[in-house]
């Protein structure tokens, strides 16, 4: 049962390309017909299990779309924000304690797994790090389209005036440029420095900002490009645009749920199915616009997320009947 799910999460891979790059415009909210069952529910008399996300918004919404489709589908789950530090969660994956958490395979490779090594392709990357799981008795389930890594972000307006398309391009403002990005960001591995090496360029100024104000200070001109995530909810707006990292020096940041093998073969095939089904509808456009719900709009992300499932047939409109 193992090989078959990671030779369905390869397969996925191939399917969507592994960038995640499509905006996903038209596509992300069109309705799919029912998935749910209209006899017995497939997580009837399955034991409770615990699933986790981490303490962010787009984490948040994570946790309630799979949360909320397993319920759909009859199984008893406990959604556990915040779920604590990487090494408590793998020991609480491992223990059996927690059945499974969304993590960025950026993350996965680098900060788990220890690799030093950037990776061609998301395929390789998920390759290497499917490896390093089943090797530590966790198991990786299909990726999201969408992919989260850093991003250097500037103003639609200066990018037309300077006719910036690519993180390269900066070369040609790069001595008037002011990028603003949080501290770590200047020093880290994965931040400036690797841009640097890879497209030749160095900004003239960098400006420590807080996290989280980024799209402020690039509104208001105190720096004209500034490090932010390729799914930000901000990115809706029309106001901003992200250049472009052909060589993907920033890694990929596909959504890679990490599981307990052993609590997968006892909820049974349709627990993670209903994970990969959910992923699956997980474009970059889609996940801008669930972020935009709740980061920008300040809606609540269960709220956001029933929606989302309703649109797709993975809830009844019903369950809103209270």
């Amino acid at each position: 049962m193992r090989a078959a799910r990671t030779a369905a999460a390869i397969l996925a891979f191939a399917t969507i390309g592994g960038c995640g790059g499509s905006s996903g415009a038209g596509t992300a909210d069109t309705p799919a017909p029912s998935t749910q069952a209209t006899t017995t529910s497939p997580g009837t008399g399955k034991p409770l299990v615990t699933i986790g996300d981490k303490n962010t918004t787009e984490q948040f919404v994570l946790g309630e779309l799979y949360y909320q489709a397993l319920e759909a589908k009859g199984f008893k789950v406990m959604l556990n924000r915040n779920i604590g530090p990487t090494e408590v969660t793998l020991k609480a994956l491992q223990s059996g304690r927690l059945a499974m958490y969304p993590e960025y395979l950026q993350t996965w490779n680098t900060t788990v797994a220890g690799y030093r090594h950037g990776f061609r392709t998301a395929a390789k990357a998920y390759q290497a790090a499917q490896h390093y799981a089943l090797a530590h008795g966790l198991e990786l389930l299909n990726p999201t389209p969408f992919s989260n890594t850093d991003a250097i972000g500037v103003t639609a307006q200066y990018a037309l005036e300077h006719r910036l398309s690519t993180v390269r391009d900066l070369h040609k403002v790069a001595p008037t440029l002011t990028l603003g990005a949080p501290p770590q960001f200047q020093q880290g591995p994965n931040g400036l420095p690797q841009l640097e090496q890879v497209y030749g360029f160095a900004p003239g100024t960098f400006k420590p900002l807080d996290l989280g104000s980024q799209y402020q200070a690039l509104t208001q001109g105190t720096v004209q490009a500034a490090d932010v995530n390729t799914t930000d909810g901000e990115l809706t707006s029309g106001n901003y645009r992200l250049l472009k990292d052909p060589h993907h020096a920033l890694g990929w940041g596909n959504v890679v749920p990490v599981a307990s093998p052993r609590l997968l073969d006892v909820e049974g095939p349709v627990f993670a199915a209903t994970i990969d089904k959910v992923s699956s509808l997980l474009t970059l456009g889609a996940m801008r616009r669930l972020n935009a719900a709740v980061a920008v709009s300040n809606q609540d992300p269960a709220a956001v997320a029933r929606k989302f499932l309703i649109a797709h047939g993975l809830v009844k409109q019903a369950a809103d009947a209270s």
